[in-house]
């Protein structure tokens, strides 16, 4: 995955959330932009879980991101 790709992620208009996926099959959901922070060379990033909890991953062992499109609410007439 490159940094560049992450970063596009976290500019989008409109943000859609999405899930790292790690080597280890481990997935770090990001629901916000806010909720994570890239350094400057792209190499890791902080990623902000519940609570007071935070994971450093290493950007070169993210396989995937799986993005998820928020879910429309049903339309009843």
């Amino acid at each position: 995955m490159t940094h560049q790709r992450i970063r596009d992620l976290l500019h989008a208009v409109p943000f859609i959330p999405f899930t790292v996926q790690l080597a280890n099959g481990q997935g770090l959901p990001v629901p916000h932009p806010d909720f994570v922070s890239l350094s400057g060379t792209g190499r890791t990033m902080l990623i902000n879980l519940k609570g007071e909890r935070f994971q450093i991953v290493d950007v070169m062992l993210i396989t995937n991101i799986d993005v998820n499109p928020p879910k429309r609410s049903k339309v009843r007439h």
